[in-house]
Formats: structure tokens, C-alpha cells, sequence
């Protein structure tokens, strides 16, 4: 009987021993697949500013500054801005680009006349970076020049002004006696004269781009001679204070400053340099970039009125708009003939209209305008 257990037993567990090495394996369970390695991310493309006056300054570097934080809303993550503000047109200029190319920057804007030589310098030392210079006249493969045509709402501006002047009187308080600054004095006074042609133009000339207390006290001098609205090519709204102060009326500049001096401000040429500075360096982060000059105008945007406020006559703006629409549309070009200069001469004759070559070296003042150009 023991025998037959045994004999049982063994038999038992050769069986399971045979079922055991037929059954399938159990699944083995896969090693992880490696994570996906993520491509690393591109470093932000680094965007200088350079800046003559403060970002403060509600004016020129002001309008620059708001055109800087649209780019970096726009583009977001793809690029970085830094800036440095208060920069002097001097050799200094030239020190501030080469440190922010020492930071990384591989776009520049120079936001001033004066910055021009320097910009053109280092440009050409450094082909890799992209420059844009703001109101010269100098460019390069790398080194774009870029400016706006101020003198059509500056013209729109003069309407305003001569509509509103008692005593046929008008005061302007002006930068530098640049092409620039004299193209955007004759417009307004062209546009003046063609609603009161018996208006004239006295100019004071400060020397400075922003120097609050000099544009006001220039200001109160042309108010002394008995102007009664203001108007300026400078970058605080000092002038338009000190109007205010004596009662008179004003033109601001580069932003609409009617908060600075609500009971004279009018209204005021300004720029919206925002969509070119994005279209720009769009086209540098996509490979369309190519080194074109840029005027732009009206029809762009670039420049405009701002709206005339409660203290402009009641009869300006459907002659603005008239005027606007005729601009934008081509049908009315500014600095068209007869015009004549100080002394009576004719410059542009009947049916002609200056270049654009011709209007961007602007060194005469038209007739009806008192003041001297050095």
C-alpha cells in the first residue's frame, strides 16, 4: 500500500511539473518608454531703446516708450526689451549702443536726430545687429532710417490755430533748426494761412529737446508779444502750460497732453509709432526683414490729430476733416506752389509740389513766418 502512494505521489508531481512548463508565461510588463525631450525653448530676441529725453517726459520719448510695451504685448515671450532714457547726442550715444550689444541686443532703435552719426558708426561695425534710426537721413544694409510726416497734422493743427487767434498772432516754441523742425513751422503756418491769410508765425528757438522750464519761459516771451495760441516743437508740455497760465490757447505734441493744461490745450500732432516698431521686428524674427527707409503718414497711421478738445472753435473740425480726407486720399499735397519765403521770393512755383528730397532739407522759412534760421 505504501508502494502505491508513492508511486501515486510521484506521479502527481511529474504531471504538474510537465503542466507547469507548457503554461504560457505571464506578460512581462513593458519598461517605461523614455519622455519625449522637449525642445529647448529659443531665447527671447533682446530689443534696445535709446531714448534722448525721460520716459516721463509725456511727450517725444513718451509716445517711443508706449510704442515699446505694444511691442512687448504683441510678441510676448519672443523678445525682451530694455532701454536707457536720457541719453545726450554725444559721444556718450555711442557708448550706451555698444553696451547694449555687450547685453545681447541684436535689434536697436535710436530714438533722435543727434543719435544718427553714432548709430551710422557701430552699425558698421557690428552687421549682425539690426539699427533703426529715428527723423536722419543715413542708412546702411543693417541701418535703417525711419520718420513720419508730421507736417500733414501739423498743417490740420494750424487750421485749429488760425480759426482761434484774436490777434492774428501765432507762437511757436521750437527744438533745433533742423530740416525737421523748420518743415513742421511751415506747414503749420501754410496750414494757418489757408482759413486767415493775414496770420504770422513767431518762433523762439530754445536748443533743447526737453527742458521744461527753457520751453516755458520761451513760451511766456511769444505770449509777451502778444500771441495768443502756442504751439511747439519740443517735448514737454511746458509751452502749454505757461498759455494756459495767461489765459491763451495751445497745440501740444508728440501725445495728447489736454490733461497737462486743460483749459488751454486744442489739440496736437502726435505719433503712433507702435505698429512699425512690431511690423519690423516681426520681419526680423521671420526672415522678411529688408533695409528700407520709412516715411510713413497719415493713411498709415503713423501720424494724426489728436481729437480737438471743447476749447478749439466750433468750426474747426469739419475744416480738419475736410482737409484730412483730401489728404489721405492724395488729392491735396502740402508743399504745392505759389509759395514764397520771408523775403517774398517764389520758391515753388504755381503747380508744383516739392520732393520729398526737397521737403526733408527744409532750411528756409515760408512767407508769414518770423524768425531766422542760423
Amino acid at each position: 500500500m505504501k508502494k502505491v502512494l508513492a508511486f501515486a505521489l510521484i506521479t502527481m508531481l511529474v504531471i504538474s511539473a510537465a503542466l507547469t512548463g507548457c503554461a504560457p508565461k505571464p506578460a512581462e510588463t513593458p519598461a517605461p518608454a523614455p519622455a519625449a525631450t522637449e525642445a529647448p525653448k529659443a531665447e527671447p530676441v533682446k530689443v534696445g531703446f535709446i531714448y534722448v529725453g525721460p520716459i516721463g517726459d509725456g511727450g517725444w520719448t513718451f509716445a517711443h516708450d508706449q510704442a515699446r510695451l505694444a511691442l512687448e504685448k504683441e510678441l510676448g515671450g519672443q523678445i525682451q526689451t530694455i532701454y536707457k532714457e536720457s541719453v545726450p547726442e554725444s559721444q556718450e550715444c555711442e557708448k550706451v549702443l555698444n553696451d547694449m550689444i555687450d547685453q545681447g541686443c541684436k535689434i536697436i532703435f535710436a530714438t533722435s536726430f543727434g543719435f544718427m552719426d553714432y548709430v551710422e558708426k557701430v552699425a558698421k561695425a557690428n552687421p549682425e545687429v539690426y539699427f533703426y534710426h529715428c527723423s536722419g537721413y543715413k542708412s546702411g544694409p543693417n541701418f535703417v532710417n525711419y520718420f513720419g510726416a508730421m507736417e500733414e497734422p501739423r498743417y490740420l493743427s494750424g487750421i485749429v490755430a488760425a480759426l482761434k487767434t484774436k490777434s492774428n498772432k501765432l507762437g511757436y516754441v521750437a527744438a533745433f533748426e533742423i530740416p525737421e523742425v523748420v518743415r513742421g513751422i511751415n506747414a503749420y503756418a501754410l496750414g494757418a494761412q489757408s482759413v486767415n491769410p493775414n496770420v504770422e508765425v513767431k518762433v523762439k528757438w530754445t536748443h533743447t529737446w526737453y527742458d521744461p522750464a527753457k520751453e516755458k519761459e520761451a513760451a511766456k516771451a511769444l505770449l509777451d508779444e502778444g500771441c495768443d495760441v502756442i504751439a511747439q516743437h519740443q517735448d514737454t508740455a511746458g509751452p502749454q502750460q505757461a498759455a494756459e497760465e495767461k489765459g491763451a490757447f495751445a497745440i501740444g505734441y508728440n501725445t495728447d497732453s489736454h490733461a497737462a493744461a486743460p483749459k488751454a490745450y486744442m489739440t496736437a500732432p502726435v505719433w503712433n509709432w507702435g505698429p512699425y516698431y512690431i511690423a519690423q521686428v516681426k520681419s526680423i524674427l521671420d526672415g522678411s526683414f529688408k533695409a528700407e527707409n520709412y516715411y510713413g503718414n497719415t493713411k498709415d497711421g503713423i501720424v494724426e490729430l489728436a481729437p480737438l478738445t471743447a476749447n478749439a472753435p466750433a468750426e474747426a473740425q469739419a475744416a480738419v476733416d475736410k482737409v484730412k480726407a483730401s489728404i489721405i486720399d492724395g488729392s491735396f499735397k502740402l508743399f504745392t506752389g505759389p509759395i514764397k519765403d520771408q523775403s517774398g521770393a517764389e520758391k515753388v512755383p504755381a503747380g508744383t509740389t516739392m520732393t520729398l528730397d526737397q521737403q526733408l532739407s527744409f532750411d528756409w522759412f515760408v512767407q508769414g513766418v518770423e524768425g531766422k534760421i542760423k
